[in-house]
């Protein structure tokens, strides 16, 4: 199964970092937060992505493009014009990127990367956030309830999807949150059917809108409850808290061994 993530954003709520990359490539512990949610999918044997860009794509590009240089030992010998690579370590992924355009919206990307997952039930997450959601049992949960999307959400006060969750897990409604909201949020890490591209159009709405609501309105989405760990990195503050994390050496969402 693949794993489609939105990385294609300006990032503009962390201006600081993002005038001269990506969001998706900020680093925490010399490594893009990117990196650290490709991680937590594989250690589940999921090493299949497809990496919608946008903004900057070049820089997401070039980091895959010489990743064998970003985790290796590596001679240069100038004057016989060679390259030896030394303990060269490598992920077990296949990674697509793909050029969804520079203001597009998150359902014009998804919208734009159809042919890539066909028909097949796919993953899609933001390329802002780590977790420790444990990605075979959200896929389990996926597939027992039959409805098009399964969104994993978390009960914390952020700037993200509010959604109203029924008795037996159907997410009635999804909409933008107001500033008294503290309820629960679409976390991310989705997993969805093919029929999601049914509720696109022409790609023009953010996926978070008009979709969602449809989706929900349809009694198609299924509430995934995640109680552990989860952060997302909109602001310095975030990523200084995330950084922490990793240099105490227990960040929550490292749940792998390299």
């Amino acid at each position: 199964m693949k794993v489609v993530i939105l990385a294609g954003g300006f990032g503009s709520r962390i201006s600081e970092e993002s005038h001269l990359k990506p969001k998706p490539m900020i680093e925490i512990g010399e490594k893009p937060i990117l990196w650290h949610i490709m991680k937590g999918y594989s250690q589940y044997g999921f090493h299949e992505f497809i990496i919608c860009l946008g903004y900057k794509q070049h820089v997401v590009k070039e980091f895959f493009a010489d990743y064998f240089l970003h985790t290796s030992d590596v001679t240069f010998d100038l004057a016989e014009n060679r390259m030896e690579v030394h303990n060269n370590y490598s992920e077990p992924w296949k990674v697509t990127l793909v050029d969804t355009g520079l203001n597009t919206s998150t359902g014009g990307r998804i919208k734009r990367i159809r042919d890539y997952v066909g028909e097949e039930p796919f993953f899609l997450t933001y390329g802002d956030a780590v977790a420790d959601v444990n990605i075979c049992k959200l896929l389990e949960f996926h597939q027992t309830h039959g409805k098009i999307v399964t969104i994993t959400t978390v009960n914390i006060s952020q700037m993200k999807g509010v959604l109203d969750v029924g008795e037996d897990n159907t997410i009635l409604s999804f909409r933008e949150k107001y500033d008294e909201d503290a309820s629960l949020i679409n976390g991310g890490f989705m997993v969805m059917n093919s029929k999601v591209f049914d509720y696109l159009g022409d790609g023009s709405a953010m996926f978070e809108k008009g979709p969602m609501s449809q989706l929900a309105a349809d009694r198609q989405m299924m509430a995934y409850y995640h109680k552990g760990f989860w952060q997302c990195m909109d602001t310095q503050r975030e990523m200084k808290y995330l950084e922490e994390l990793w240099q105490s050496g227990k960040a929550p969402w490292k749940t792998w061994d390299r």
